[in-house]
């Protein structure tokens, strides 16, 4: 049996609608706050919005076959979108590298990066271009 996954035109408005959720967030707290306060109403934000999601999912990381230890990733939405948040004042490089690494270990498609802690809110849409889709036994 396979799993469905999002097609892309899926995976455009869940993230769209995710994006919509950080803004409504960002436009009622604005900037300043500790990460974990925008984690906790971004989630309430998403349940608002009926998004499937889980905060804080921890996930194992493995190195060519063995497990090397787990690593939580802020959101996980519908068990295939990476929602990485940040509070910070700007976004650098390695902010995107890092949750570009997640995509790839993780073996997910599609990913965002979110910065709650700008004037204005920043997010990057990622895509793991060496995605490669996973059997039920995998999941």
């Amino acid at each position: 049996m396979e799993l469905k996954f999002l097609t892309k035109e899926q995976q455009d408005k869940i993230t769209h609608k995710i994006i919509g959720c950080a803004m409504e967030v960002h436009n009622i707290m604005g900037n300043g706050f500790q990460e974990v306060v925008y984690q906790r109403a971004f989630s309430i934000e998403m349940n608002l919005q009926d998004i499937e999601h889980r905060r804080e999912f921890e996930m194992p990381l493995s190195y060519k076959g063995h497990d090397i230890g787990t690593r939580r990733v802020d959101f996980l939405v519908l068990d295939e979108i990476s929602v990485e948040i940040k509070a910070i004042i700007n976004l650098e490089d390695v902010h995107l590298a890092q949750a570009m690494n997640y995509l790839e270990a993780y073996n997910l498609q599609t990913g965002l990066l979110i910065n709650f802690g700008s004037k204005s809110l920043q997010f990057k849409r990622l895509f793991n271009k060496s995605w490669k889709p996973k059997s039920i036994e995998n999941k």
